[in-house]
């Protein structure tokens, strides 16, 4: 009696004791269910929080540069009315902003429209190296060619001959820029005394007389050629229309414009060529982004105006004339919704 009770004794333990250990592992399971739910929850989260650009970079240009000022301005109004959060930073440039853009190191990027058009091309500075993986988002204003110099008797392009001329930092479009306008009037690299600075390093060198001359390619006014002619008298080197005319008719992505004398405080308006400066994306940022970036500057261009003067300039008509490189979907969708209709990849 006492071996059969104490055999029952055993076999409740063992049953409490298998019960306990399913307890355990009911529990275990519970905890491992919990854990992976809060690790698809942190997933998501980290995917809604890149979907609304909470990390997206803006490359722009040096600090001196529309590109900066403008793109600086821009990054603020995305960012205060839309859930996609913008950093602009400055950069080299056009070609080193795509460069950027293809390494992953930023998400948008100002460019020069004939840059653009040398990356998906492979030409120019790109030359057997294209990159395909960006779409436009916007063409903004136009970029003009701008001669600079303190010398007075510097009134033509064929006065550079001989002379000490900045064209461009390395990495940036200006350089073609200049081999471009050098070329209209019978001049190549060889026939100056080139350096290759910066904005703002080419106007420090003008005001310390260390050059004669400098291409800048930018929107203006610029800071740089702004801030110089406080404490300098500057010209603007204009074109004349037959070498314009030449010019385009070689490289149709220049156009002719005009830089108003106000605009420098210069003695008369000066005729020169610009080129677009235009906005483009990675084609993986996505289309809810594409479309905050967009929509925040069409929709508060007064607001932009205010704070940068490059805002008057926005267009919806010019925004849509980019051709080389197709726009992306986000941006299609915003100007499908103004009735004006871009090709797409």
């Amino acid at each position: 009696m006492k071996r059969k009770l104490f055999a029952m004794l055993m076999a409740a333990a063992m049953i409490a004791g298998l019960t306990g250990c399913s307890g355990s592992s009911d529990k275990a399971a519970e905890t491992d269910t919990k854990e992976e739910a809060a690790a698809e929850e942190a997933e998501e989260t980290a995917d809604t929080a890149a979907s609304t650009g909470s990390e997206l970079k803006f490359t722009t240009g040096g600090d001196q540069g529309t590109y900066y000022g403008f793109g600086s301005v821009l990054a603020g109004q995305i960012s205060g009315s839309t859930g996609t959060k913008i950093t602009a930073i400055t950069s080299g440039g056009s070609q080193a902003n795509i460069e950027a853009m293809e390494m992953g190191d930023a998400q948008f990027g100002f460019v020069q429209s004939d840059v653009m058009a040398y990356a998906y091309q492979g030409t120019n500075l790109f030359d057997g190296a294209a990159v395909t993986d960006f779409s436009t988002v916007a063409a903004l204003y136009m970029e003009q060619v701008q001669i600079v110099t303190c010398n007075p008797d510097i009134k033509t392009v064929a006065d550079l001959k001989g002379k000490n001329v900045s064209i461009g930092a390395p990495g940036s479009g200006v350089y073609f820029n200049a081999i471009d306008i050098l070329g209209a009037y019978g001049l190549t690299e060889d026939d100056i005394t080139p350096t290759y600075e910066s904005f703002g390093d080419s106007a420090e060198s003008l005001q310390d007389g260390k050059i004669d001359a400098a291409f800048i390619v930018a929107g203006a006014p610029t800071t740089a050629v702004t801030s110089l002619a406080t404490s300098k008298d500057i010209y603007l080197v204009g074109l004349d229309s037959e070498h314009i005319d030449s010019l385009i008719a070689d490289c149709p992505y220049y156009s002719k414009n005009v830089i108003a004398a106000d605009t420098y405080g210069l003695a008369e308006d000066v005729e020169t060529v610009a080129v677009g400066a235009v906005v483009i994306a990675r084609d993986d940022v996505s289309e809810e982004d594409v479309y905050n970036f967009v929509s925040a500057i069409f929709e508060n261009q007064e607001t932009i105006t205010n704070a940068h003067a490059k805002g008057a300039e926005l267009d919806l008509e010019f925004a849509t004339s980019v051709t080389a490189v197709p726009y992306h979907a986000g941006a299609a969708k915003y100007f499908a919704e103004k009735g004006l209709d871009v090709s797409t990849k």
